[in-house]
């Protein structure tokens, strides 16, 4: 780097290091928690319409139909709904609009890595709050004086663990810190946690953020959005439009709308992989790996006997993607996506050679 023509703040980044999107086909991709089924068909029937209409026009720079659609399934009203180019700018507008306040942010040292990026983009002081030994997380850890820190900001359920909180213990984080706000990262909780969206009329401290990635089938489109009371969505629309005030493109909107249309293909792909996951689990449990209980389509494993790095490597020499995390207390353990029945049997197939050949 030509450190001469770089901002200071720019030098010292720590970029987000997304999971890998490899080049060879017929890998059994198992790293980056995409759904393993397509998205809805009224999706991609209403994507193709948009193709053919105004494409040479801007997109609606609001997102109209995309917001009253989310209001509807959600019970909330437009004003309480926010666009953005995937639930990470979401979440970085969020981190701009409510928590450079001067003092550190409080999050779990143990969750979604691009929270400190954020910090570090921001200059946003992160006060790591360490997950106890079972990698569960304890709201009481988080009773500190409201002007002491910036705000809260939680993955429920937690990523990379999958581990969720039940929706009394985000009722008491948002009651410990009323003058800051708690924002929570719903990306998974379509797959068996419960939102915190029925709380956004009681709290005007709340933030609540939720991605198409996952439950929708959509990560190739990038859509995702925030809710919380006017007051909050009004100030990250002061964000949006001073950095782009068209974040989601005609194909995509259409797109995203399409897909709370189908309410019944939803629900139909969500239970296709909770229950995929749950009998993942047994056959992982069989191998003797121990498993966190998961409300999300991933799960995140160990194994007493084989090193987590060593067991990831041996995956991917026959062609089976996992994500393992370097990262202290966390290094021995994958991060396995829930794909399809068949991806799910190659896996264990594939994990079955490695554990019994060292057995």
């Amino acid at each position: 780097m030509n450190a001469q023509f770089i901002s200071p703040v720019v030098q010292q980044l720590v970029p987000y290091v997304p999971g890998e999107q490899p080049k060879i086909a017929n890998l059994v991709k198992l790293n980056t928690n995409e759904n393993p089924y397509p998205p809805s068909p009224r999706v991609v029937a209403a994507i193709q319409q948009a193709a053919q209409h105004g494409l040479q026009l801007y997109p609606d720079p609001d997102g109209s139909a995309l917001r009253q659609a989310i209001a509807r399934h959600l019970d909330l009203t437009p004003q309480q709904v926010f666009l953005g180019n995937g639930s990470d700018e979401v979440l970085a507008h969020a981190f701009f609009a409510f928590f450079q306040q001067g003092c550190p942010l409080l999050m779990p040292d143990i969750s979604y890595s691009f929270y400190k990026v954020y910090c570090g983009l921001y200059s946003i002081a992160a006060r790591t709050v360490p997950l106890r030994e079972n990698l569960h997380l304890n709201v009481a850890d988080y009773a500190v004086p409201d002007q002491t820190v910036a705000g809260v900001v939680i993955a429920n359920p937690n990523a990379p663990t999958g581990v969720g909180l039940p929706l009394a213990d985000i009722e008491t984080l948002l009651q410990m810190h009323p003058n800051r706000v708690v924002l929570i990262d719903e990306a998974y909780v379509d797959f068996g946690g419960r939102s915190a969206v029925a709380l956004i009329d009681r709290y005007p401290n709340l933030l609540v953020v939720h991605t198409l990635s996952k439950s929708r089938s959509l990560a190739g489109l990038r859509i995702g959005y925030a809710c919380g009371q006017a007051h909050l969505v009004e100030a990250l629309n002061r964000v949006k439009n001073s950095f782009n005030s068209y974040p989601l493109d005609r194909l995509a909107l259409a797109g995203g709308a399409a897909a709370f249309e189908d309410q019944a293909y939803f629900e139909q792909t969500c239970q296709a992989v909770m229950s995929s996951r749950e009998g993942l689990v047994l056959a992982l449990e069989d191998l003797g790996f121990e498993v966190l209980p998961s409300q999300t389509n991933f799960v995140f494993v160990r194994h007493p006997d084989h090193e987590g790095a060593e067991l990831a490597a041996g995956l991917r020499t026959q062609g089976v993607l996992v994500r393992h995390f370097k990262q202290a207390r966390i290094d021995q353990y994958l991060r396995i996506s829930v794909g399809t029945p068949t991806q799910c049997d190659q896996l264990v197939a594939a994990l079955a050679k490695l554990v019994t050949a060292k057995a």
